[in-house]
């Protein structure tokens, strides 16, 4: 009996705990699947941070210039199927069903991981869904994740923080350096980074990933001057999304003659494009995916700027392995408030509750302007949001803002 769309990702879901790099198993689910990912030209986009808002103004605006294309991002937050999007569509959970059935006997035999199956199924789908083109982000790092088996027509690096360093390295250059590793010979290298050390690692390593594949190649590496911003009418708000913006038009206005878009295009999508999640505003709820220091940073100088309602609360949770401490104490310069909590979906992931708690008791912690609450019961701390807040910011993780919107029914 056919496998249904719930069956699939109950498959699948456990698949999540199964951490490992490296390309060959994607390669190999590719193989089966006779090598979608080769039918259509590839924009692939990473970074730190940023890159989910560059992949989507990228798409956007080939898909107004015209064609027909994929975009595949990660993580998701309330379907699985937001994943995979061609001209806006997510993929039908019949799709997902079939290609994990299809896939499922080899995924089994070589443990595949839940991003590398993830992976394949985005070029499958995109490839049977008619895409002319697509936008592919990376999922973690760049040299070893799964989407880095493609030969792009460009590749872009948004920003190097810290961030996942259990896996990419401890400080920012080793970050760097395992980002760099998706240049590829033949396309440009579009760098959205400003701090010149930073880019000479990108640029050494972005030159020795290239030459890895065409020892004749040199990297074609093109840095987008430190203050360039998008001057023109932009749908997505905060002045990060100006540099991000900019970062987009650079790596569009790169790409070949064929796909490169008319300025006109550019303008129109930049005008339209809208990502939810990143400072998403609905009504008194504001809903940001901010998961690192610079991400809360960006948030923070944001309701700096924003006209919101006082008081505003913060509803957080924040995964177990990022630095919340000072995430924590960032956050606490823009809001009135704030309610600690565990978004249902990161449980396996989750903060340690009683360390936090003996945290917040910490006579030497940097003193809080905010006042701040634990209420580790997920309803409890979204009733206790809503009441007597003027604004409410839902953040510190993808899960959080997930879990908020399915609850409220967005």
């Amino acid at each position: 009996m056919a496998l249904s769309y719930a069956e699939a990702l109950a498959f699948l879901y456990p698949r999540t705990q199964n951490y490992k790099f490296g390309l060959e198993r994607t390669e190999r689910l590719l193989d089966e699947l006779g090598r979608p990912d080769r039918l259509f030209p590839i924009v692939h986009v990473g970074g730190t941070n940023g890159k989910g808002s560059v992949s989507t103004l990228i798409a956007e605006t080939l898909r107004a210039a015209g064609w027909r294309t994929g975009l595949y991002t990660s993580p998701h937050l309330v379907s699985f199927r937001e994943r995979y999007l061609v001209d806006r569509i997510p993929i039908g959970g019949s799709a997902v069903a079939m290609w994990v059935e299809q896939l499922r006997p080899l995924i089994e035999r070589i443990d595949a991981t839940f991003f590398e199956v993830g992976t394949a199924l985005a070029f499958a789908d995109f490839a049977a869904r008619g895409a002319e083109i697509a936008v592919i982000e990376v999922g973690l790092g760049g040299r070893l994740d799964s989407t880095n088996v493609v030969r792009p027509i460009a590749s872009v690096v948004t920003k190097i923080e810290l961030d996942h360093q259990k896996y990419l390295g401890e400080t920012l250059e080793e970050i760097a350096t395992e980002k760099a590793g998706i240049a590829k010979p033949g396309a440009p290298f579009i760098v959205g980074e400003t701090r010149p050390e930073l880019i000479a690692v990108l640029r050494r390593e972005g030159e020795r990933a290239v030459r890895r594949l065409d020892p004749a190649a040199s990297v074609d590496l093109r840095v987008v001057p430190p203050g360039a911003r998008y001057e023109g009418e932009l749908l997505l708000a905060g002045a990060h999304q100006r540099r991000n913006a900019a970062v987009a038009q650079a790596a569009l206005e790169a790409l070949p003659s064929r796909w490169r878009p008319t300025p006109a295009a550019i303008e129109a999508a930049f005008a339209a494009a809208f990502i939810p999640g990143r400072l998403d505003r609905r009504g008194r709820w504001l809903f940001d995916v901010a998961h690192n220091l610079d991400g809360v940073r960006a948030l923070v100088k944001s309701l700096g700027e924003m006209n919101l309602a006082r008081p505003i609360t913060a509803l957080v949770s924040i995964l177990g392995d990022k630095a919340w401490a000072d995430m924590l104490v960032e956050l606490d310069n823009g809001i009135d408030r704030g309610i600690l909590t565990i978004a249902p979906s990161a449980d396996t992931r989750r903060w340690d509750i009683e360390w936090l708690r003996r945290w917040l008791k910490e006579p030497h912690r940097p003193p809080a302007r905010a006042q701040w609450h634990l209420t580790p019961d997920f309803g409890e701390a979204l009733a206790e949001a809503q009441r007597g807040s003027g604004t409410i910011v839902v953040t510190g993780s993808f899960h959080t803002v997930g879990d908020v919107m399915r609850t409220l029914g967005l």
